[in-house]
């Protein structure tokens, strides 16, 4: 198993950046689907991107164009790539992690990170 731990949140501007990392212990990284989910005040928590073994990857519609979600293996990290942020998109954000399955569900994720505040400023 593995076991996410977020880092790099802050508060930035409208129109800024952020990167976030994840760490994941654990030696079978390399076969887990890795995502990116968010939680704003008062509402439940939504995938934001997701990335599987292969490299491929999906994006939430109200991310895409500005996020990019990358991994590397090698160093059991991930990374998202915020630009051109927006007052909409300040939340909470959880890395999480499902073994060989990738799928879009909160739900079906098994492992999480305590997350990482994102605050953008208007």
């Amino acid at each position: 198993q593995v076991q996410p731990v977020e880092s790099g949140g802050g508060s930035v501007q409208a129109g800024g950046s952020l990167r976030l990392s994840c760490g994941a212990s654990g030696h079978t990284f390399n076969t887990y689907c890795m995502g990116w989910f968010r939680q704003a005040p008062g509402k439940g928590r939504e995938g934001v991107a997701r990335v599987d073994s292969d490299g491929n990857t999906t994006y939430a519609d109200s991310v895409k164009g500005r996020f990019t979600i990358s991994r590397d293996n090698a160093k059991h990290t991930l990374i998202l790539q915020m630009n051109s942020l927006k007052p909409e998109d300040t939340a909470t954000y959880y890395c999480a992690a499902r073994r060989f399955y990738c799928p879009s569900l909160v739900s079906d994720y098994y492992y999480w990170g305590r997350g990482t505040q994102v605050t953008v400023s208007s």
